[in-house]
């Protein structure tokens, strides 16, 4: 079995390499289970949907290879294993910002997860508008009757962030064509627009939460 000590060069095509993606297919079910338990809690709890939706992916070996060359890190797979924190990826999409901080805080507390990084983009937008919460987490992998610690990546969104995102990587990265800067502009003023309606529709939410409460 492989581990980060491994100086091993990669090798895309072998059976090493398709072991260790099957790790971290692995370590991806499992989280996603954890976090499905998360949504029918919090559904049984408040009667409420928190999670809308949650999608998982591993990265293909071409990603992992054109983003270790991007990092200039050498190709073995002691760097695949430390360096590259998101093989593994699980999006969870929310109606509201406030929905994003309550499926936070259950995340904190699951005992399977610790959370290696984070980065609220959503309090510091990246410059291209980009809004969402990321997570480095790892879980505990039982493999060969051995745990083994795996790091998966776990973006937050709301509907609104995951639209301009999905749109926006769309339209950037796509395409053969390089996007013009006023078109660049015009992305960034979009989800600062789509932000600002985020943030009306969850106070509103709110309002309406509080009246229900002082009804009862």
């Amino acid at each position: 079995m492989l581990t980060s000590s491994s100086l091993i060069p990669i090798n895309t095509r072998e059976k090493n390499f398709e072991l260790l993606m099957n790790i971290y297919q692995k370590a991806t079910n499992q989280v996603v289970e954890e976090l499905e338990q998360v949504r029918e809690l919090i559904n049984y709890w408040y009667g409420y949907e928190a999670i809308s939706n949650i999608t998982a992916r591993i990265k293909t070996p071409k990603s992992i290879i054109k983003k270790m060359k991007k990092k200039n890190y050498a190709l073995t797979y002691q760097n695949l294993i430390t360096k590259i924190n998101d093989i593994a990826g699980i999006r969870i999409v929310c109606p509201l910002k406030t929905d994003i901080y309550t499926i936070l805080n259950m995340i904190e507390q699951m005992p399977n997860i610790k959370i290696i990084n984070r980065k609220d983009y959503i309090s510091k937008p990246k410059e291209s508008g980009y809004s969402g919460y990321h997570l480095i987490i790892q879980t505990m992998v039982v493999v060969e009757n051995k745990q083994l610690p795996i790091k998966v990546e776990i973006q937050l969104r709301t509907m609104a962030m995951d639209f301009w995102a999905t749109n926006e990587h769309k339209i950037k990265y796509k395409t053969n064509k390089k996007l013009s800067s006023l078109d660049s502009k015009k992305l960034t003023i979009y989800a600062k627009i789509l932000n600002m309606l985020d943030n009306k529709i969850m106070k509103i939410a709110q309002k309406q939460n509080k009246s229900q409460v002082a009804i009862k």
